[in-house]
């Protein structure tokens, strides 16, 4: 009986109550989550580079129509110009030039400074950029690289330029006659290297291509599909996906070897005709539970939204983390609380913040530094409405709630990849 009063006198106090415990977030503990310096898991962060002229208008226009929160008319991104570039009356209409013209003066302020100067707005210490490499003004160890790896899937696909570089890299011109031979002068020497420079993890986008059900496939199935494929012959849709198959688990295997992550892009994709059924976290599992792969430690990127559920469950594994990047912008506050709230009462030391900021153009209104900032502030706002929903549910005390968000935003990555304030 005192259990329920006391839940019932801090639900007053909070100005919510069980049945709407989201409804609110405590001020206190919004407030205690706004002081800590974040890690962006993932994020696409523009390096420092020349503003050019003066803009009259915003370049770069999305390739197709956004779902509302990504336009320029969302009135939340009125609040990050006016944070971030000092515009007290920026919002729809002529005021954007003025918005255009105080990004582009701290840009060309702040020079090589800029992309650190953008973190600092947005309350995070260091970010996980996936990039082909890192550029002016990132610098470890603040910025982190993450190696894009989708290259290493495809060897027979030897006009893509990114795989030219890998061969290249490798004091090649061309894929080594064999498919043992690739695997000992390509694909693992590039793992190698990669750590070597610095990188944390892989990255791949896969899900762009071909489903994620990865199977077992055998190395006698690989090795002939290879071979033919150099001799001339073009492999049958069922052979490539063999031979991907087979190079998706040796890749994540070698990853486990040499120290590297392995980020796979879950759930929705930046592109109408994407498909979504083929990204579900779900279809990982064979994958996941091979035992071969139990030194491999996989991050679900975007954490499979729509498929968040699956996400939150497969945490079950012992090697398997996610984030919620893009969440952090496609979904609203609320809807984001839901699922952080599911996964904290799963598996709170497996979730990791992300804002999976990018931009569209050079001198945009919605760029990576909008998107970080927006990302930021809704991630810290959603954690809180989640967390303050346990409390008043009396599933946590307020010190735990504290200790979550600490993990969320930052323990759990620091913890993951070795990483401290720089």
């Amino acid at each position: 009986m005192r259990d329920l009063t006391w839940r019932a006198i801090l639900a007053v106090c909070l100005g919510v109550g069980s049945a709407g415990a989201q409804d609110r977030a405590d001020p206190a503990l919004l407030a205690e989550i706004g002081r800590i310096r974040a890690i962006d898991h993932h994020s696409h962060a523009d390096p420092a580079s020349p503003p050019g002229d003066e803009p009259r208008e915003a370049v770069g226009a999305p390739p197709f129509a956004y779902p509302f929160r990504l336009r320029p008319e969302n009135p939340e991104y009125a609040e990050a110009w006016r944070a971030l570039w000092g515009e007290p009356t920026a919002g729809p209409g002529p005021d954007q030039r003025a918005v255009l013209r105080a990004k582009w003066r701290a840009r060309k302020e702040r020079a090589d400074s800029y992309p650190s100067w953008v973190l600092d707005q947005a309350g995070i210490d260091v970010v996980l950029v996936n990039a082909e490499r890192l550029g002016p003004g990132q610098a470890p160890p603040r910025f982190r690289w993450v190696a894009p790896a989708d290259e290493l899937l495809f060897p027979l696909e030897t006009e893509r330029p990114r795989f030219r570089r890998i061969l290249a890299d490798c004091g090649l011109t061309a894929p080594p006659a064999t498919l043992a031979e690739y695997v000992t002068r390509v694909l693992t020497p590039t793992l190698e290297r990669w750590k070597a420079e610095g990188a944390p993890a892989v990255k791949l986008v896969v899900a762009y291509r071909r489903p994620l059900d990865f199977a077992a496939a055998a190395r006698e199935d690989a090795e002939r599909v290879y071979a033919r494929s150099i001799a001339g012959t073009a492999p049958t849709p069922d052979e490539n996906k063999k031979l991907q198959d087979y190079l998706f688990r040796l890749l994540a295997a070698e990853a486990g070897r040499t120290g590297l992550a392995v980020h796979i892009h879950t759930g929705v994709g930046a592109d109408p005709y994407f498909n979504l059924s083929g990204s579900r976290p779900a279809l990982l599992e064979p994958a996941l539970n091979d035992p071969v792969l139990r030194k491999t430690r996989f991050v679900l990127v975007h954490g499979g939204w729509p498929y968040d559920r699956e996400t939150g469950v497969l945490m079950m594994k012992p090697n398997v983390y996610a984030d919620f990047s893009a969440q952090t912008f496609l979904r609203s506050t609320r809807a984001l609380a839901e699922t952080l709230r599911a996964w904290l009462e799963w598996y709170p030391e497996k979730v990791m913040f992300g804002t999976d900021a990018y931009s569209e153009g050079p001198m945009g209104l919605t760029g990576w530094e909008e998107k970080t900032w927006l990302a930021a502030r809704t991630s810290r706002e959603a954690l809180a409405l989640a967390l303050t929903g346990m409390m008043v549910d009396g599933e946590i005390t307020r010190t735990q709630a504290v200790e979550l968000a600490r993990l969320v935003l930052r323990g759990n990555a620091e913890r993951l990849y070795g990483l401290g304030s720089p």
